[in-house]
This record gives C-alpha cells, structure tokens and sequence, in this order.
C-alpha cells in the first residue's frame, strides 16, 4: 500500500478559505460571469455555513475542463442546496453550472442524475484522453500505474454508468426504483464508494512515478475526478437515497440464520456448490498442471470463459502449485474457482514493490468482476518481508466470496479492495497492514496470523482507508482467531502488534465477538502520523475474549470506542453492514447474518 499519502488538503477550511477561492476563480471570467457566480457562490458559503456538523468541508482551488455555457440565469435554489451538502461546493457549482440541463433542475433529486452524468462524462473524456499515450515508452513502474490507471477509469465508468441507471427514473421514490431497476440504494452507494476508492487508488500510484511526462499528462486528464465523485456521492446520499446504513435498522423477514447457512447473495444453486466434494462438481472447466484436464494454466480458463455470464461458471483447480499472476477483469462475472484444498491447490507469486510494480499491480490473484468465488485454495506471495509491499490476493469485485482459502504473505498480503465482499473460515497470513484496502467487508470465523516482521518493524493487521464520510466502507472483524503465527511466537515480546491503523482520514474497522491473544499491544491501535485522523476514524471493539482483549489500557482516541450496544455491533454485521442477507444465500458460503445464532 502506499505511505505517506496522508493529503495535507483534508483539512478543513475556514469560510474565508472558500470565499477567497471563489474570487479568484470569478476573476477569470466576463463581468456579468462574474457577478452571477459570485452571487450564486456566497448563497453556498452562507447555506455551508449553517450546515449540521454532518457536512464535511474542505477547499478546493479545481478548475474543471467542461466548456462554459452561457449562464444567462443565476444559480438555481436546488443547485445551492445540493451544492452545501457536498465536501467540495465551489466546483460543485462551478461543474453544474457548466453541464447541459442543470438549471433546468427544479428539485435537488433531479440533481442527482445530472450529477452522475455530469462525473460519467468526465470519465469517459479522461479514458480517451489518457488512452493517448497509451504506446509511449514508460518505465516498469510508469507502465504499471498507467496501467492500472486505465483499469480503474473503466471501472469506474462502469460504476457510474451502473448508478446513473439505477437513478434514472427521477422522482420516483427509492422502492419504486428497485422495482424497476432491480437496484437499491445501497448498490448505488457501494458504487459510488468504489469509483472514489479507484480514483485515489490510481492517484497515489502516480504519486510514485518518475517520469514526468506520464505522470504530468495523467494528472491533467484526471484532475477533479476524485472530488467530483465525492460530489456525487453526497449529493446522492443527501437527496437520491433514504440516510446512511448506521441511522436504519435492517428488517431482514427471514427467521434469524443458523450459524451453518450461507448469506443470501448466493443462489442456492451455488450455495450447494460450496458444500459439495470438488470432484463431485461439474465445472465448466478443469485447469491441471498434468494435462488430465481442460487446460493447463488457471490464465488460459480465465481468458477462455465468456465475458459479462449472468451463469455461474466453475473453474475447477486441480491440486498443483501453479506460479501465475492471474487476473479475473471486470468482464469476467460470476467466475467460480474451486480447488482440491488450501493444502493441495496453491497459486503462487512474487511480484512487489521493490520489483518497480505498485501495489495495485504486485497482486498474486485479482479479482474484479462480480459475482467472484473462491473455495479451497492458497493464494501467495512469497516475495518476502524484505521486498514491502506484496499483495497475494485483491479482491474488487462486488458480491465476493472468499470461502475456507489461506490468504499468506508479509506486508499488504490481503487487499480487500472495495465494493461488498465476504470470507468466511479463511487463514491470512501477515506482517504490516496485512488486511487494508476501502471495501464493505466482513471476516467472519477466519484465522489471522501475525507473522515475524523484520527488525524494527512493527506488525498492524488492517489499515483502512475510507476517505470520505459517505462511503459505505470499512473492515468488520467478526466471530474471528487473532493469533501469532509460529515463527512470530517465540519472538512476540519483541515486536508490537497492533489491530489496525487509519491509513485515511475516515478509516473504519471493528473487532467484534473475536478471541484475541496476548501478542496485541495493550494499546490495541496504533498511529499512523502524529494525530493524522484520530478523532475522525472509527475504531470499535465489542466483545472481545482472550489474553489480548482487555480494554483497559486502549489508547483514548476521540474515535476509538468500546462497544457496548448490540444495536451500535449490529451495524457492521453481514445483514447490515454488507447486506449479505440480500445476496449471500445463492452463494452458498456459510455465514452468520447477525451477531449470534
């Protein structure tokens, strides 16, 4: 993952900070541009200021690269109020001012869609622009955050383009939407969620590169997209959708789950799958290294199976120890591998950071298309504590599953990317951060070992990276084994532990109903910068047992809390956190959706 990315500009600005910004941007247009902006931006300035505490603010000096209309009529009241609940509202604004058809807006709902299409534009304009230099010469690193750039920019094209339909029937309530659409709010949300995740993902692996002509010319292809997205997304949750998961009970009309039922994403078709003997399963395709089989590469059955499947197709791994870097894209949906076990199927790797790759791009196994399954393997990078930065599995794909898989490397080895995802019964295998990334995501009876780190180091198990307040992300630990693996365990008087560190302003992670050993710091948490984020974060434990759960020495973070209200743990359970109830069950994977059987 990427250090010291802590953004100076997160803090936040004063009204005289926004007011002096909208002056300098009006003073590069005609008089009458001028006066109408300038009108237009302190009736934003006053409303911001006497916003609720909820409002997140910060300044932003972006100018967007959108031709200007001519803005015969001044800012409409809808335009004003939509604009004062987002954490950028001068290019707000300035952005809706410049598009098509938002003056014409006479209700904030109305704003939402032309928000979307407004950012899905942009997109598309940075993925031509960018594809520009697509066949220059670039250095190893260059050539990977370029490339991953690209990656990113189609997802979130797609996750746009996702959420534009899902609010195209304007006005219409947000049942009536799901009706028509087959599309909630919270999908709405998570996509959302996930094009900022891309946007910061492809920014901070840009920060890394040297040759600057790459660097230069993506920065100014992709310059505002982040907080243009950041707009949608408050935008949306303020006028396009009902408020945030953690203020709305979730009535789940099933009967309360027994500990061995799988949540409900997953069909029951795929729920009997992840119960059955592999040999027992008629998979589209059968990947052995000895010839016995379809094919002979796990890359040649994922290239082979058909693009954008709305069936599920099985991809069975024979046992072998298969050295790839596989990557299951975007349109590649609802891909199933099933293994001979995490003893017997392994796929291995070694890409890291020190081999000029970004993190991003050093995964053993990534996975990106929806609708993602893994049962009874091992995925590692065995690049070794002294190469950094080594992912063994990314997982970006909405509606995930990861079932009864070892997930083992040292630093960075689990990178739950973003979007909904879920392990269940899993062992991941870690030193620094080795559970990070920005996706709604619940571990729920997994092992996770702290390993040895090397001198000096200190081991933290999850760093999450939530940057903005809207987004629908964070890490729930839950019902798991937090344990010191056996190389560490001689040695764990010698090395710190940590649960986690906010590797973002918003960081959010849980431990909930877990045992923990006695190798966690008393502390529990640690820093990551000075005071970076600490009153900002939300760090909960409840429940806790083992040698290492006391709480009495915890560090006294604002955000830091113990707690003691089921209905506060319930918030970041399957049901309500990742609304697993909703999709899990056809998966088959076994799962708790509350707290308890």
């Amino acid at each position: 993952m990427g250090y010291g990315r802590v953004d100076s500009s997160e803090s936040l600005p004063s009204l005289s900070d926004l007011q002096l910004q909208a002056s300098r941007d009006a003073s590069r247009t005609r008089a009458r541009r001028r006066l109408l902006l300038c009108l237009g931006l302190i009736g934003v300035l006053l409303l911001v200021g006497f916003q609720g505490p909820h409002v997140v603010r910060r300044r932003d000096s972006a100018e967007t690269t959108t031709p200007r209309p001519d803005r015969s009529r001044p800012m409409s009241q809808a335009i004003s109020r939509a604009c004062g609940l987002t954490r950028y509202p001068v290019l707000c604004v300035r952005s809706l001012l410049d598009f098509p058809g938002a003056l014409d807006a006479a209700r904030e709902r109305e704003l939402v869609h032309v928000s979307l299409n407004m950012t899905l534009s942009r997109v598309s304009a940075a993925i031509h622009g960018a594809s520009a230099i697509a066949g220059a010469a670039m250095d190893q690193l260059a050539r990977s955050a370029y490339e991953d750039c690209m990656e990113l920019l189609d997802h979130s094209q797609e996750q746009l383009s996702n959420s534009l339909l899902a609010v195209a029937t304007a006005g219409a309530s947000p049942a009536s939407r799901a009706r028509v659409r087959g599309f909630s709010d919270e999908d709405v949300i998570t996509w959302l969620s996930a094009a900022l995740t891309n946007q910061d993902t492809c920014d901070e692996g840009m920060q890394q590169v040297a040759d600057l002509r790459v660097k230069r010319h993506m920065e100014s292809q992709t310059k505002d997209l982040s907080e243009l997205v950041s707009n949608c997304l408050a935008i949306f949750s303020g006028f396009g959708r009902n408020k945030d998961f953690a203020g709305i009970p979730i009535h789940d009309k099933r009967r309360r789950r027994k500990l061995l039922e799988f949540p409900s994403w997953v069909r029951k078709k795929d729920r009997r799958l992840l119960q059955l003997p592999a040999a027992s399963i008629q998979a589209d395709m059968v990947v052995s290294k000895d010839g016995n089989g379809t094919y002979t590469s796990i890359a040649d059955a994922v290239n082979a199976a058909p693009d954008y499947s709305t069936r599920r197709i099985i991809i069975y791994i024979k046992a072998g120890q298969y050295y790839e870097n596989i990557k299951v894209g975007l349109k590649k949906t609802n891909l199933m591998f099933i293994g001979d076990g995490r003893s017997n199927t392994i796929i291995a790797g070694s890409r890291s950071a020190s081999d000029n790759f970004t993190t991003f791009h050093t995964a053993t196994f990534a996975a990106t298309g929806t609708g993602f399954i893994m049962r009874d393997i091992t995925v590692q990078n065995w690049a070794g504590p002294e190469k950094h930065q080594a992912v063994a599995l990314r997982v970006g794909a909405d509606h995930a599953v990861v079932y009864r898989c070892n997930v083992i490397g040292y630093q960075d080895t689990l990178y739950v990317h973003s979007q909904r995802q879920f392990f269940r019964e899993c062992d991941v295998y870690g030193t620094v951060d080795f559970i990070f990334g920005n996706a709604a995501v619940v571990l729920q009876n997994c092992s996770l070992w702290s390993r040895r780190p090397m001198p000096m180091q200190k081991n933290t198990i999850t760093a999450q990276n939530r940057k903005d307040p809207n987004q629908n992300t964070g890490i729930s630990i839950h019902a798991c084994r937090v344990v010191a693996a056996a190389d560490l365990e001689p040695a764990k008087a010698n090395y710190s532990t940590y649960l986690g560190r906010p590797w973002k302003l918003y960081s959010r992670t849980v431990f909930m109903m877990s045992y923990i050993e006695d190798h966690i710091h008393p502390a529990g948490w640690l820093e990551w910068n000075a005071t970076f984020a600490l009153d900002t974060l939300y760090y909960g434990e409840y429940m806790n047992y083992g040698p290492g759960a006391a709480i009495g020495k915890r560090v006294q973070w604002p955000g830091f809390r113990v707690i003691t209200l089921p209905e506060e743990a319930s918030k970041y359970t399957v049901a309500q956190f990742i609304f697993g109830s909703s999709w899990l069950p056809s998966t088959g994977v076994t799962f708790l959706a509350g707290l308890s059987v």
